[in-house]
């Protein structure tokens, strides 16, 4: 049985795979990537040769039905996504329930665990992480204010992931909806996980924006939110 195998890549130091993952890479017929250009520095990196194939949010049909066909014909296929584990908070989710869908017991889809960011986060976040809501990504317009109220109204800490454009939006936003209801809440957030300028903050939402606006630079990168009312 021909595996699909879903491969967790670092997402930032690149010293952060396992033995594992790099096995199933060099061994796979192709690797199934995100970004075939950010694939290829990992690869590069530690001298792996297995041709790549874009796979993305924006993939059509005719590349979907590529890939069936390549497992169906018996190819060992790996997907990766641009930095952590595929399916969290990126398209794998799709392409794992179509190939469950259209191939069944045919192909096995295996796990090759590794990093992420939303572990990586939860694990220096300290107590009171034993039990939270992951809810990736917000909307970006329609919707977001019904899951900001529903964050604030959570039984269990929150850990949502932000991108540079929206960091400062999401902070002004729970500090306006702290004022709304009355209590302050605790908001944790980590930045540039495992790269050389990693950073983490602490404290009230004003708090925290106050401080990344201070400096430009810390306005750059990838953030990971820890909300607890």
């Amino acid at each position: 049985m021909n595996p699909l195998s879903i491969v967790a890549t670092p997402i930032g130091n690149l010293e952060d795979i396992t033995l594992r993952a790099l096995r199933v890479l060099k061994e796979a017929d192709f690797v199934l990537c995100e970004d075939t250009r950010v694939t290829k520095k990992l690869l590069d990196h530690y001298r792996i040769k297995t041709p790549t194939i874009s796979y993305h949010q924006h993939t059509g049909a005719l590349k979907t039905d590529k890939i069936m066909a390549l497992l169906r014909s018996g190819k060992n296929l790996a997907l990766v996504t641009d930095a952590g584990t595929p399916g969290i908070s990126d398209p794998g989710g799709q392409l794992v329930s179509a190939v469950r869908q259209e191939l069944g017991e045919a192909v096995k889809i295996e796990s090759i665990p590794g990093a992420a960011a939303l572990a990586a986060a939860v694990s220096i976040a300290g107590r009171g992480f034993d039990r939270f809501l992951f809810l990736g990504f917000l909307p970006h317009k329609k919707g977001r204010q019904t899951m900001l109220r529903e964050i604030m109204n959570s039984a269990y800490p929150v850990v949502i992931y932000e991108s540079k454009h929206r960091i400062v939006k999401l902070l002004t936003e729970l500090e306006s909806l702290s004022r709304e209801a009355g209590r302050g809440i605790n908001v944790q957030v980590a930045r540039e996980l495992t790269k050389q300028h990693e950073s983490f903050y602490q404290g009230e939402p004003g708090e925290i924006r106050a401080k990344l606006e201070d400096d430009p630079q810390q306005l750059k990168g990838e953030f990971v939110v820890l909300i607890q009312n």
